[in-house]
């Protein structure tokens, strides 16, 4: 496979005071459009408001930085209002509206990763915005809009051309969004900074993981998701998705060193790592990570609801479950040897603290 794997920083598509929408290209990260996959990122300053809209694709959405209002409203349903913070993850299956608000000073910027198997550009989402002037409607004559709204003329044409905005508005004076609601947000949302750890290595790292138990809807949107945070100079473990899966990584916080080895024994990837990039690993290709002295935090999203993964290093790890003789004859090795190797990694699992 010669692609180019290279961690991308992502790129302004449109904004305005009220903030910006910034998306991956497929031209700069051929693996989104190899692997079907879309990414971007909203950032809205404060009192700005991304209008209702709907994609084409289904995502997983995680919320980088500040906090805010989600709208959501799922295809024959009522309008969810759920308050969102930094560590939040949402999944957004098919058909679903939202819409997003910032009240705050402290910019909200919220991720977005998601299949674009089904979208009409292969490795980038297209939204479609009931308002504004994109919006559906101001592609209608206003004779259709009147005749579904059941609206004269003039009402159609103040209704449809009063919102100049593209995207994303400021709003100004007093208008009062819908507050949140604590119910609404059961079953929507799970904050993997407070969620229970699924795995914790002290002086290692500690592991999220979403899946259809603790966020049922990841099921409707066909992806699974997990917020890895691993400490200074720590090691992640080798490994690779064992069911055909794609891993879609963004780095969060820190930085760090990345290899990534395909077939043939063939390194595709060594690189260094920092916050905001995304990074995709083919199917089957084995990745691993050590982190800076300030530690190294990604979110990724895997293309399979609830994905099991292969450790080629650890107390997990493949090796262990071989038998001596099978592991002295593949590496061409004397037992000595065999049971040097056998006698490591006892303890540790998937992360490794860093050596005395």
């Amino acid at each position: 496979m010669d692609i180019d794997l290279s961690p991308q920083l992502s790129k302004k598509v449109y904004g305005g005071n009220g903030g910006s929408y910034y998306s991956w290209s497929p031209s700069e990260l051929p693996m989104l459009r190899q692997g079907n996959i879309g990414a971007a990122k909203l950032a809205l300053e404060k009192n700005g408001f991304a209008l209702p809209s709907y994609s084409d694709s289904s995502k997983v959405a995680y919320v980088l930085q500040g906090s805010g209002v989600a709208g959501i409203v799922l295809p024959e349903s009522e309008e969810k209002v759920v308050a969102i913070k930094k560590g939040d993850a949402l999944a957004l299956p098919f058909g679903v509206v939202t819409w997003w608000f910032n009240k705050e000073e402290t910019e909200l910027v919220v991720l977005f990763l998601g299949d674009t198997s089904k979208a009409h550009k292969t490795g980038e989402f297209t939204d479609f915005f009931l308002t504004g002037s994109n919006g559906i409607f101001t592609g209608f004559s206003t004779e259709f809009v009147g005749r579904a709204w059941d609206l004269s003329e003039k009402d159609v044409k103040n209704l449809v051309g009063n919102q100049s905005g593209k995207g994303i508005v400021k709003l100004e004076g007093n208008i009062n969004l819908p507050q949140p609601k604590e119910e609404h947000r059961k079953g929507m949302a799970l904050n993997c900074e407070e969620a229970p750890l699924d795995v914790d290595i002290k002086g290692g790292g500690r592991v999220v993981v979403l899946n259809t138990k603790n966020l049922p809807l990841v099921g409707e949107v066909g992806l699974g998701a997990d917020l890895v945070r691993l400490d200074g100079k720590a090691m992640c473990s080798p490994g690779f998705s064992c069911d055909s899966a794609l891993q879609v990584t963004y780095i969060v916080r820190g930085s760090g060193r990345v290899q990534v080895v395909g077939a043939d024994g063939r390194r595709v990837l060594e690189t260094t790592v920092k916050a905001g990039n995304l990074f995709i690993v083919p199917r089957f290709f084995v990745v691993s990570k050590i982190a800076d002295p300030d530690g190294l935090a990604w979110f990724s999203i895997i293309t399979t609801p609830n994905p099991i993964f292969t450790h080629l290093a650890g107390s997990s790890s493949v090796w262990k479950a071989l038998s001596p003789t099978v592991l002295q004859a593949a590496f061409n090795v004397d037992a000595g040897v065999e049971q040097l190797f056998r006698s490591k990694r006892t303890a540790d699992a998937i992360f490794f603290p860093p050596p005395n």
